[in-house]
């Protein structure tokens, strides 16, 4: 396997033509030396060979998940790693050494390889811009339908405006390569975050205007008819457009272009300044425009995509109910499905098809406890912080913890009960976490006796499961991507079940949020946010987060709308969208974004990661017969575990020290 040295071997040069592969398979080229060129006029001169040219592109988006062994993708205070994983990128985050993505081949910034595919986002971003590039500059050379040139386009300059996108949310603004250059290094600007989103929204225009909404509907699509959910279309096109300006709204993008120097952001100050509320006006009317757009095609039924049904007979285990039509936990994962693509109804866009058992030796192993073997592998667990738990509010509505001044307050109008903690919560809580005296295994038969013993979760403070070399540091564990079945008992990650997972990059909860984000965030006052404006007569912002809650709302577990006190005013409406997005994208991978964005990251109290203490005071036997969530506790409290001592420079990760000195104006972002 070659891997290329810098960004300049990536622009540069010439790159290697396929053509006539699969969306699933096109991995010989990576053996290959990316100077050589095969055959070019034959890689464009019709639609079958130029799409082949394209599905390279689908193949090299990185799989979160399945980054070498035990990958690691949230960077927020939402998770940690036991000490085992410390050397993972969350932790090394946790300690200020951004640096350290350069080389961390456990992470997807970089990354390594799996199953066959390079898993880096900066090292494949420059790749497939310029076969983006070389392709938009030979579509003259394809003998084919307006419809075929249409859809090749389409799918180039939404690549082109993505591979861009990801890259800026981590690295800041980057020059906007919009051609494909000879030998010599391109010496293009830096531009701001927002001066490139603007570059980007063009392409994600281009492509909204050329893609279709339903491959299967085109001549040219009816030859994969049935194979096509991968492939981009104006929807996704038209979702990404509205991303892309609520990204280059928020305050973090309007403070940096402020402050710009030459094209480089420089944000003055080691604080935030109070400025979290702070958005650029422009670019959120037209995120909300654009995403408000989207919102009223998925309720008139133009595009295909809708929320997945929330409705289990048994939440915990995460069962199904027989007259559920589709399926909250297949967004994440599926089993017993002929290791089916995850994304049921909501997932928008996602990368090429992971592979049979793809799972099975990284992401299917590193979320549950590893105590005497309960769980296959070795001791790296992910498992969520009690921040994250803390943001799965009460059913009726009411948030438990309110920011004040820099740190968590009770909400006395949630009525949470700390001797009850998780009594009444969201109903998301007990789909996503494991909690004290969960049933985490179900069939003990292969068991041995210190197994037998873990079959309820012990994680009070002091119980088997809160040791921190192999157990939980928190009091938790994370099931919402992982079922707690995949141990070694029920052994759903096992070649009989067919364990699949993938994250989707985006999914449609995502457009129910960042619309009413960008709603709040152009408001004049609260009344503007029940309004229903006239680009999206379907929703008002309060009833976008309205809609993700009557998903999950049903009689067995009650989930209210947003209560009135946090919609009195812009600013707490904004605090309960935010709160919403911790829940609803928990461990998706967005967390430390939507901190970064907000101006939050070195701000108190997101730079602690707290865990959950508490002493049992049921009995063992008490939980076989009992609700776990209805157990009463004694001297609940929070205890810090990790204090992160970021400062304004950790607002971007830096550039690789190597391409900084390919030229004067490829500056390394500020502070690094």
């Amino acid at each position: 396997m070659k891997y290329y040295n810098d960004i300049k071997s990536l622009l540069c040069g010439s790159l290697l033509l396929v053509a006539g592969a699969s969306i699933t398979s096109c991995t010989d080229w990576l053996d290959k030396d990316p100077e050589s060129i095969v055959a070019e006029d034959e890689a464009f001169k019709n639609f079958r060979n130029f799409q082949g040219y394209i599905e390279e592109i689908y193949n090299l988006i990185p799989d979160k998940e399945k980054v070498n062994y035990c990958t690691a993708w949230n960077f927020g205070d939402d998770a940690v790693h036991n000490p085992e994983g410390y050397a993972h990128m969350d932790h090394q985050v946790d300690l200020g050494n951004y640096r350290n993505w350069v080389s961390n081949t456990q992470c997807w910034l970089k990354g390594g390889t799996y199953n066959g595919r390079r898993q880096s986002l900066w090292d494949n971003s420059w790749y497939c811009i310029r076969k983006c590039n070389m392709g938009i500059e030979n579509i003259k050379s394809l003998v084919g339908t307006d419809e075929e040139r249409d859809l090749l386009l389409g799918q180039m300059y939404f690549f082109r405006a993505w591979w861009h996108f990801e890259v800026m949310c981590y690295f800041g603004g980057m020059p906007y390569i919009d051609e494909a250059f000879g030998s010599e290094i391109p010496e293009l600007p830096r531009l701001s975050f927002q001066e490139c989103a603007d570059r980007c929204a063009e392409d994600f225009e281009r492509a909204y205007d050329l893609l279709p909404y339903d491959w299967d509907e085109t001549l040219a699509g009816m030859q994969t008819a049935g194979k096509n959910d991968l492939r981009v279309n104006k929807f996704m096109a038209l979702c990404y457009l509205g991303k892309c300006y609520l990204w280059a709204g928020s305050p973090l993008m309007k403070e940096f272009e402020k402050t710009k120097d030459g094209g480089v952001a420089q944000l003055l100050g080691a604080s935030s300044n109070g400025k979290t509320y702070d958005y650029d006006v422009a670019y959120c009317k037209k995120a909300a425009e654009t995403l408000g757009k989207a919102l009223d095609l998925v309720k008139k039924g133009t595009v295909k995509y809708k929320l997945a049904e929330f409705r289990y007979s048994s939440i915990y285990d995460h069962e199904r109910d027989e007259n559920a039509e589709s399926c909250y936990s297949d967004i994440f994962y599926t089993v017993k499905q002929s290791w089916m693509m995850p994304g049921s109804t909501e997932a928008i866009f996602r990368g090429a098809y992971p592979g049979t058992n793809s799972a099975n030796w990284n992401c299917a192993k590193i979320f549950g406890p590893k105590v005497a073997g309960l769980v296959a592998h070795d001791n790296i667990i992910h498992h969520p912080t009690a921040n994250l738990v803390d943001q799965y509010g009460m059913a009726n509505g009411q948030p438990i913890y309110l920011v004040q001044n820099g740190q968590y307050v009770i909400n006395e109008k949630a009525g949470w009960d700390p001797e009850h903690p998780y009594k009444d919560r969201d109903p998301r809580l007990y789909h996503d976490i494991v909690f004290d005296g969960f049933h985490y295994v179900l069939s003990t038969d292969a068991l041995d006796g210190e197994q037998k013993k873990l079959e309820y979760c012990d994680l009070f403070t002091g119980g088997a499961m809160r040791a921190v070399d192999n157990a939980s540091s928190t009091g938790y564990f994370i099931q919402k991507l992982v079922p707690h079945q995949c141990n070694e008992g029920d052994r759903w990650y096992d070649w009989d079940y067919a364990f699949q997972s993938y994250l989707p990059y985006m999914r449609l909860a995502d457009i129910y949020l960042m619309y009413a984000e960008a709603r709040a965030a152009i408001a004049n006052s609260a009344s503007d946010l029940k309004d229903r404006p006239t680009y999206c007569p379907s929703y008002s912002a309060v009833e976008a987060i309205n809609a993700l809650r009557d998903r999950v709302n049903s009689d067995d577990y009650p989930m209210e709308h947003v209560v009135a006190n946090c919609m009195d005013t812009r600013e707490h409406f904004l605090d309960e969208v935010r709160r919403e997005r911790a829940v609803e994208l928990a461990f998706e991978g967005f967390r430390w974004c939507d901190l970064q964005r907000w101006l939050l990251l070195t701000e108190a109290p997101y730079t602690v990661k707290y865990s959950h203490e508490f002493e049992r005071l049921e009995d063992a036997a008490w939980f076989k017969d009992h609700d776990p969530k209805d157990a009463k506790v004694g001297n609940f409290h929070k205890e810090e575990l990790i204090s992160r001592r970021l400062e304004s420079k950790h607002y971007w990760f830096p550039l690789p020290d190597k391409d900084i000195y390919l030229y004067e104006g490829f500056p390394q972002n500020p502070g690094w």
